[in-house]
């Protein structure tokens, strides 16, 4: 069987970050944070003093995306959480970003973010979906945001979750959703270790089975 594509999708703070970077060192396969990507792009945007709606600069930006921008201490918080939502309901910087996600999985892959299984990796061999409800999405972002120093309050945290998602969901290219055969996992009553667990057997299963014969 050919190295495997794992995609992982679904919406902030849900744990698929987590959960894909444990499931990539589990199965030995190199793990992409595709969020990374818009996250970068959205940084170079406000850098520039621009706005990450304007379609121009965010598509000039994401073609000049560098490694090291994936680095960047400044990637999380409402900000850049607001920015790249925005940013990456753009066409252009979704296109001139899609070569370098499908080339990074060309040999075998973990990948998350929000339209792996839908656009990126249609043909995964396995499609996992992650979900929480908003209050344990939120809970969870806000200890994330405190540990780092991030000053912010939980009704914040929660309504810019709230507004992500339905950004996320509501933009006309790849919206956020779950792809038709996807295995769906609710980690709302889970701690990490559960989730991992049952993410893994998820993925194991889907596995053996695509490595059946006939």
């Amino acid at each position: 069987m050919k190295p495997p594509v794992i995609a992982i999708d679904g919406p902030a703070a849900a744990g698929k970050g987590t959960l894909a970077r444990r499931i990539a060192a589990e199965l030995g396969l190199p793990h992409l944070d595709t969020g990374l990507l818009y996250r970068g792009v959205a940084r170079r945007v406000l850098d520039r003093g621009a706005d990450p709606r304007d379609a121009a600069v965010a598509e000039r930006e994401a073609r000049a995306l560098l490694a090291a921008d994936l680095r960047r201490g400044d990637l999380r918080g409402p900000e850049a959480d607001m920015a790249a939502s925005a940013v990456s309901a753009i066409p252009g910087v979704r296109a001139a970003l899609l070569d370098f996600q499908r080339h990074f999985g060309r040999e075998g892959a973990v990948l998350d973010g929000r339209d792996i299984g839908t656009v990126v990796f249609p043909d995964a061999l396995v499609k996992l979906f992650v979900t929480a409800s908003v209050e344990a999405r939120a809970r969870r972002r806000f200890e994330e945001l405190r540990s780092k120093g991030v000053p912010t309050d939980p009704e914040t945290v929660e309504a810019e979750l709230r507004r992500r998602d339905m950004q996320d969901a509501a933009r006309s290219v790849a919206p956020l959703r779950a792809a038709p055969d996807a295995l769906v996992l609710d980690t709302t009553t889970l701690d990490i270790e559960a989730a991992f667990a049952a993410a893994l057997a998820l993925v194991r299963e889907r596995m053996a089975v695509e490595a059946r014969p006939g």
